[in-house]
């Protein structure tokens, strides 16, 4: 991964391949940010003009190289827009350094160094630039001959002005690493191709993980889960020649005084099963295990922070295919809860496996549970590709989760759970059916997982089905792709919680 270091340096006399700095858009035009006075004293103080004649305004996400003048040790002058200055005695917000600083690094590909010189004024802007930087120096070329099929990702990112003694500034930078290296494995992940990437390796890649970092891991496999009545997950996999996993990974700390459960949802091919897909439905589906890679990633970094609170992950791990062997439509499954469930579309099986794991989840008595899952078209359709809905079963706790999403720079919304679609997924044969009104079908998903989680305990679920895989062109530190989403939301739920902010 990308290198990071802290550097009290001047912007003029640091050797690096490209110097990064920030334009605003001011009341009367462009304006060169707070960071980089050395470098706009280079251009003889007409740094903004010079970029406006080029064409720079200081929009967001805009991006305007030159060449350096005499003065700079960098050969190249990297100008990235922040958007609106902010008001007199106010400083930028963290995500627009951190959109910034991702843009940058996107746009410095190939580059072997880069000096960042953003606008710091606290500890906080600095875990912004660096974990936008890191998260957009981002790329994935496992699958491409020695890597040679594009450009290296920027190779080092220097951070000047923060302080590389001050204990803030350095906390902050060393989170943003380890939060950007699991968000970024968590990415790899998505992007592993589903015949490489199935319940059982997902399973050893989690183990792998889990014992470097002192995390305690258990993983049913089939016969496992058989014994254990897991019919919700042994249903979704049975029609693939890869058997399914359930997988927990428990992250303790001994002065703990409060415990998280997160489950995800890892169906690591979904091709609707019997209930196939339409073509043109099928070729992003190995993006469908997000939210257990999410849920992955959130334990390892909270591990790796030592974080006072417990957090257990749950991946509901398989493979949705259509065979003589898998679940039809109008069998009935019987979960491990207990409930039977009318399978009416097999395509409708995120929400089987994330049930049974709920159940299970439920049983060790988490002060909460929250669970992620790309698990409706409907969500897409209601708040686009780069929100995620946010459903829970106490409102106070729906408005913490999202609140906790934005704050951490991934767009969210609070969803209701309508009462009366309950009624849709009512069966003659069965206790519920996995399908209900057509209509609010991202609610009435939300509605079934409800059914399955234990008495008293306090519940969310995101459906992060549209940004959880960005089929359209980078933007800002999101890479095309698997991109990671909840991973920061998840971790940052679990600081708040270790910190008593939560329960």
């Amino acid at each position: 991964m990308t290198a990071l270091t802290l550097s009290t340096a001047g912007a003029a006399t640091l050797r690096a391949d490209a110097i990064v700095v920030g334009l605003a858009k001011g009341a009367k035009g462009a304006v060169v940010a707070a960071g980089a006075e050395a470098v706009d004293k280079a251009f003889g103080g007409k740094l903004a003009g010079v970029l406006e004649t080029l064409g720079a305004s200081g929009a967001e996400g805009e991006t305007t190289k030159l060449p350096s003048p005499s003065g700079l040790k960098a050969p190249v002058v990297l100008a990235v827009g922040l958007g609106a200055a902010p008001e007199k005695d106010e400083a930028f917000g963290a995500e627009a350094l951190r959109t910034a600083a991702g843009v940058a690094a996107r746009a410095l590909t190939g580059t072997k160094k880069a000096a960042f010189a953003l606008p710091i004024e606290a500890a906080e802007d600095v875990a912004a630039i660096a974990e936008g930087a890191l998260l957009g120096a981002y790329a994935f070329t496992a699958y491409q001959e020695n890597g040679k099929s594009a450009k290296a990702p920027l190779a080092e990112i220097a951070v000047l002005g923060a302080k590389p003694r001050d204990k803030a500034h350095k906390a902050a930078a060393e989170r943003a690493v380890m939060l950007a290296e699991e968000i970024n494995r968590a990415r790899d992940l998505v992007n592993t191709p589903p015949n490489d990437l199935y319940p059982e390796s997902f399973a050893a890649v989690a183990t792998a993980a889990a014992k470097e970092h002192g995390i305690k891991v258990q993983v049913l496999d089939e016969k496992a889960l058989t014994k254990g009545g897991y019919g919700g997950i042994l249903g979704v996999g049975t029609g693939s020649a890869n058997p399914p996993r359930l997988v927990k990974i428990a992250y303790t700390h001994p002065e703990a005084a409060k415990s998280l459960a997160y489950v995800g949802k890892g169906i690591t091919y979904d091709s609707g099963g019997i209930s196939l897909k339409p073509a043109g439905h099928n070729e992003t589906m190995k993006c469908d295990m997000a939210g257990a890679a999410a849920v992955f990633a959130a334990v390892v970094t909270a591990a790796r922070l030592g974080l006072r609170v417990n957090v257990t992950g749950w991946l509901a791990l398989a493979e949705n295919m259509p065979s003589g062997t898998a679940t039809r439509p109008g069998d009935v499954l019987r979960m491990y809860s207990g409930k039977t469930v009318e399978v009416l579309n097999t395509d409708a099986e995120g929400r089987l496996v994330l049930a049974d794991a709920l159940t299970r989840a439920s049983e060790e008595n988490p002060d909460a549970i929250v669970d992620v899952a790309t698990l409706t078209g409907a969500m897409v359709l209601a708040l686009g590709n780069r929100t995620f809905g946010v459903m829970a079963n106490d409102d106070a706790f729906r408005t913490a989760v999202h609140e906790t999403a934005e704050e951490t720079g991934e767009p969210s919304w609070p969803m209701p759970l309508p009462a009366d679609l309950r009624k849709g997924m009512d069966s003659p044969t069965a206790d519920i059916a996995n399908m209900g009104e057509r209509m609010g079908g991202g609610l009435v998903a939300g509605l079934f997982l409800k059914e399955f989680v234990g008495e008293g305990i306090t519940w969310a679920h995101l459906d992060i089905a549209g940004p959880a895989f960005n089929e359209g062109a980078p933007f800002g530190y999101t890479p095309k792709g698997g991109t990671g989403s909840a991973v920061r939301t998840l971790v940052r739920l679990a600081e708040r919680t270790a910190d008593g902010e939560l329960g």
